[in-house]
């Protein structure tokens, strides 16, 4: 991973345009590849950034350019582009933090993701069951199953569905739709609680919500047994 703290001027075009003046910030770039330019505030999200897979070209600043710049960052994933001008440079780090061995679920998201893959049905009636921990590039994804249609589906499961959790599959999708024997796949948010933020974040990245029950799924909340 680089950590390069500096004065920088950053534009971002593809799908939507965005411009961040002139400011010191944190730029990092991972070993995916991946871009992500960040303030001084905010637990996480990034002012802007680009996911892999993206390629990083560097080169001078053009004579239009600020007269601060002294070099400039093109990050591409082929249909957007980050620009990055970067001008005085105060910190400029590399650390290898070689492979993450991942997040350790807790007891209960454990046991639902592993009821989840023994009853894809749960989904809809026809689902079935392709992989459990499904590798990407940046992680495995919970379940990866076929719809009745025999679409692919990417399913991440938590136990408390938050916006982080959203972005954490968004970017499994994004990577998995890049592979040409997979895509198209669509992407379900599974959890026992889904916070509102995150099923309105969910809905513009077109990613499905579905609640499940815990104990219906052990088995022990049977609907016919309930009086009311």
């Amino acid at each position: 991973m680089r950590l390069l703290i500096a004065e920088c001027q950053v534009d971002y075009a593809g799908r939507l345009s965005a411009h961040l003046p002139w400011a010191k910030r944190l730029i990092m770039v991972k070993a995916d590849g991946s871009v992500s330019v960040h303030a001084d505030d905010r637990a996480y999200k990034p002012l802007n950034w680009m996911s892999a897979p993206c390629t990083l070209a560097v080169s001078q600043p053009d004579a239009d350019d600020p007269p601060q710049a002294t070099a400039v960052w093109e990050v591409s994933n082929g249909a957007d582009t980050l620009r990055i001008l970067l001008g005085e440079v105060a910190a400029d780090d590399s650390h290898e933090l070689g492979v993450d061995p991942g997040l350790t679920k807790d007891g209960v998201e454990a046991h639902l993701q592993a009821l989840l893959a023994e009853n894809p049905s749960t989904f809809g009636p026809g689902w079935q069951l392709v992989q459990r921990e499904y590798l990407t590039p940046i992680g495995p994804v919970d379940l990866l199953l076929r719809d009745a249609m025999g679409a692919y589906v990417a399913v991440e499961v938590k136990r408390r569905g938050e916006i982080d959790g959203v972005e954490q599959l968004g970017r499994y999708l994004e990577l998995m739709n890049a592979d040409p024997l997979l895509a198209p796949v669509r992407g379900v948010f599974a959890a026992q609680l889904i916070k509102p933020q995150a099923k309105t974040l969910a809905g513009t990245r077109g990613i499905e919500c579905v609640l499940v029950d815990y104990d219906a799924l052990r088995g022990l909340d049977n609907a016919e047994d309930r009086l009311f």
